[in-house]
């Protein structure tokens, strides 16, 4: 008799790892799909930063690694965050984790337990709900629609918030609308958190660098709520180096140090080669990073112009990551073929099955009326997805 944990019993599937399983069952069958619901570059690794892990395994490094990570990489991001971001950290802020997933619910896990609330502006992540749940919180959703370029207000923050708030989750540039904070939209939440010093705030900043209107901004540059963020960023993104598992947090040194502590009793330090290749990429040559976001800005603004063509979507222009979130609401509610669309998750399955473009439905995200595809796919890929996608649209009346 199977009997799960209640612990497990109350999380959801990976919603987007579930699309990509069932595009990749029938790319197996011998159909064309082309699958544009993975959140990761296309590019591969640069050779810098491939060059240092051949040197590491030369070198060596197959004994463990500190749990909290190498310290010449724990150095390497504290350089980063001071000439990037002009934060101050030192060395024991410092926590690297297999991905900065992992880093995330370190984070969590240590701060929430039953009964403590966690705010989640909608839409989100797929994960940080789930997350929340395995620490045994409760999710507080607050929902920012397509009208207001899904970022929350400083109102939506404060009414929202309870004695219970222990914490809020904040993604920018978002995955999965491409939304990003302004400065003044940060200050504006920063300012409503100043009242209430018992929440932190988990600055989620993995797409940091796939950013479209100049320099990222984070919320833990304001001094009034410092010693309460927790920055979370990471390699796989800005360095396409999604498999190699490398994420960390920046956080106040009780935080750190809790990780630290349950780190070493779950996983220990992450992979040694994978560091290794850290370290040359934050201190190498970075003009991999800007020629990856110029080549994701062309995409961007090709998969926009192309699906403005099709009559009844909505679409913001996302100004990071690589994702766009349009709202399918024209299409929920119609069928073909005896098929009935009753939200966008019902969407992303006949895209899939009638268009053969993987999508992700936005139930997973928080926003069951839009979907989310990854223009991280070359030209060719994004043009034949679109009008894939147009044409299956079509059938639906």
């Amino acid at each position: 008799m199977e009997q799960l944990s209640a612990r497990l019993s109350s999380l959801s599937p990976s919603e987007t790892l579930a699309m990509s399983q069932k595009s990749n069952e029938l790319k197996a069958q011998g159909i064309d799909v082309i699958n544009m619901s993975v959140g990761e570059p296309d590019f591969f690794t640069p050779d810098h930063i491939k060059a240092a892990a051949k040197k590491a395994i030369d070198d060596n490094f197959s004994f463990y690694s500190p749990v909290p990570g190498y310290l010449d990489l724990r150095k390497a991001i504290v350089e980063k965050m001071k000439r990037e971001n002009g934060l101050d950290y030192t060395p024991d802020q410092i926590v690297v984790s297999g991905g900065a997933k992992q880093s995330i619910c370190n984070v969590l896990l240590c701060i929430i337990g039953p009964g403590d609330e966690v705010i989640v502006p909608a839409p989100y992540w797929v994960s940080y709900v789930e997350m929340v749940k395995l620490a045994e919180g409760t999710n507080v959703i607050v929902t920012a629609g397509i009208e207001q370029d899904f970022k929350i207000t400083p109102a939506q923050l404060e009414a929202a918030i309870t004695p219970k708030t222990k914490a809020l989750i904040l993604c920018s540039p978002s995955n999965p609308t491409g939304s990003v904070y302004s400065r003044e939209e940060l200050e504006g939440l920063a300012t409503v958190l100043e009242k209430y010093p018992q929440v932190i705030v988990l600055s989620d900043e993995i797409y940091e660098h796939i950013n479209y209107i100049g320099k990222h901004e984070s919320i833990a540059q304001f001094e009034s709520i410092r010693d309460r963020v927790v920055v979370v960023n990471g390699v796989s993104k800005a360095y396409a180096m999604t498999g190699w598992r490398i994420g960390f947090i920046a956080a106040p040194l009780w935080i750190a140090k809790a990780s630290n502590k349950l780190q070493g009793q779950y996983t220990s330090g992450p992979s040694s080669i994978a560091q290794k290749a850290s370290v040359a990429s934050y201190t190498g040559n970075q003009s991999c990073v800007a020629e990856m976001c110029a080549a994701f800005l062309r995409r961007r603004d090709l998969i926009v112009k192309l699906f403005r063509e099709i009559p009844g979507v909505k679409l913001n222009v996302p100004q990071g990551a690589f994702y766009i979130f349009p709202e399918m609401d024209a299409y929920i509610g119609k069928s073909a073929d005896g098929r009935l669309i009753k939200d966008a998750a019902d969407l992303a399955m006949y895209l899939l099955e009638v268009g053969h473009v993987a999508a992700v439905g936005g139930v997973a995200f928080g926003a069951p009326n839009c979907i989310r595809l990854s223009y991280a796919a070359s030209d060719e890929h994004i043009i034949e997805a679109v009008r894939r996608i147009k044409e299956a649209l079509a059938k639906l009346s």
